[in-house]
């Protein structure tokens, strides 16, 4: 089975539709498609189960009666399958997986619930946050271990904070005026052109490096290669 990709597109107003033609494109046999609570639906789970793909989509409030069957399923009498505790950027994070069969969620094809706890402990202010997360997949019991679907989750989430997470916070794409036609999808092109710029300079820190760059108006054309 191939590694995961991840859903994604551009613009809120643009993700929904273009799911299926962006994934036409691509051979989706024994692929696991990772998705964001947006993409789960009915129609869209359908489409990966029928071009030979697999998935494992969030479940969120958006998705009250799927959302409340999951959340509220026994947790606590599950097994533990993963564990895995990591320390970086001041801070130490667990994160337990938990797995169940079940056949009986309103999704197409799903075969099992999961629910992700992630705690966090920041060691400069103390603060401890503890979150849940939970999942479906139409991978049946057993294809996958524990340590994988955890590696899947965690690349999604990766994805998720080194573009997604800075294209929200940094440009605040989601307070953006621009909505007509295709202007949304050229500006995010735009903001995804200038995170990629500055990650290959090493830059892990996009807002100091925009700030950087933008005291001189050489320093643009420079990290394009423009100029030297």
């Amino acid at each position: 089975m191939s590694a995961p990709a991840r859903a994604d597109n551009t613009s809120l107003n643009s993700e929904i539709p273009a799911f299926k033609p962006l994934l036409d494109t691509i051979d989706l046999t024994d692929t696991v498609i990772t998705a964001d609570a947006l993409h789960t639906q009915h129609a869209h789970g359908a489409y990966l189960r029928e071009r030979g793909a697999h998935y494992i989509a969030h479940v969120k409030a958006n998705h009250p009666g799927l959302f409340d069957r999951v959340r509220h399923l026994p947790w606590r009498e599950i097994t533990l399958d993963h564990h895995e505790r990591t320390r970086a950027h001041h801070r130490t994070e667990i994160r337990r997986l938990k797995t169940t069969a079940f056949t009986h969620l309103d999704y197409p094809d799903a075969r099992q619930a999961l629910q992700v706890v992630r705690c966090r402990k920041d060691f400069t202010t103390g603060k401890l946050t503890i979150e849940r997360v939970y999942l479906i997949t139409s991978l049946p019991p057993g294809v996958a271990t524990g340590a994988q679907l955890a590696a899947w989750i965690r690349g999604h989430w990766k994805i998720e904070n080194l573009l997604h997470h800075v294209r929200d916070r940094t440009f605040r794409e989601d307070d953006s005026k621009i909505h007509i036609g295709r202007l949304p999808r050229t500006m995010a092109s735009l903001r995804n052109l200038a995170i990629g710029v500055h990650r290959q300079g090493d830059h892990t820190n996009i807002a100091a490096a925009l700030r950087h760059t933008a005291r001189d108006c050489r320093r643009p054309l420079t990290a394009l290669g423009l100029t030297g």
